[in-house]
């Protein structure tokens, strides 16, 4: 990831991401590129009315921005494309609880597209159902080796970064491909000692 990541420390930030369909509507963007709140709404299945005001309160953040093209509803939008980033040990009070609750909003949104996945995927190419997956294990990992883990999984995740904000370096026959991953301590097994944790 050659961008610089956008550390989000202002909970008013976080509560503008913490909405279902403003995700949807910065996904949408992230996806097409450029569009209109009347495209996006093709989309997300909402009013062109609703995400027009959905635009402008991402804008208001600087998450995304109006091209400077069309008029009124037609005025197309793009993302501010810099990775973000949040939930990070530094936080607290207010600032945590924002946080937390953009992370539970997200998780909500990509488990429901794998559920959705779930359902539909037996209509695929037998190649399509054949590379697409989903793993799970369990591992003994040191603090510091947890987050040498997950740098290595974004790594994987953010490799083809530039076919997003770039519609025309996706080669021929590319679909939109959706990753989401994570690997955190597990509660401990019984009769084993509890971790010390930090006082809430």
């Amino acid at each position: 990831m050659d961008e610089p990541m956008r550390k989000l420390r202002d909970p008013r930030e976080l509560r503008v991401l913490a909405h279902p369909v403003r995700l949807r509507v910065l996904q949408v963007l992230y996806e097409r590129g450029t569009a209109t709140a009347t495209e996006v709404a093709e989309v997300v299945d909402e009013s062109p009315a609703n995400c027009s005001w959905h635009l402008r309160q991402l804008s208001k953040h600087g998450f995304v921005e109006e091209t400077g093209e069309g008029k009124g509803r037609q005025r197309p939008w793009r993302p501010v494309g810099r990775p973000l980033q949040w939930g990070d040990s530094e936080e607290s009070g207010e600032l945590a609880a924002a946080s937390d609750e953009l992370s539970a909003v997200l998780l909500d949104e990509e488990v429901g597209s794998l559920r959705s996945w779930l359902a539909w995927r037996r209509t695929d190419p037998p190649e399509w159902q054949d590379a697409a997956n989903f793993s799970q294990t369990s591992a003994w990992l040191t603090a510091e080796e947890l987050a040498e883990v997950n740098a290595e999984i974004a790594a994987i995740i953010f490799r083809r970064r530039e076919r997003m904000v770039d519609p025309s370096k996706r080669p021929e026959g590319a679909r939109r491909i959706r990753m989401f991953a994570w690997a955190f301590p597990a509660d401990p097994l019984p009769g084993e000692p509890p971790p010390a944790r930090n006082a809430m």
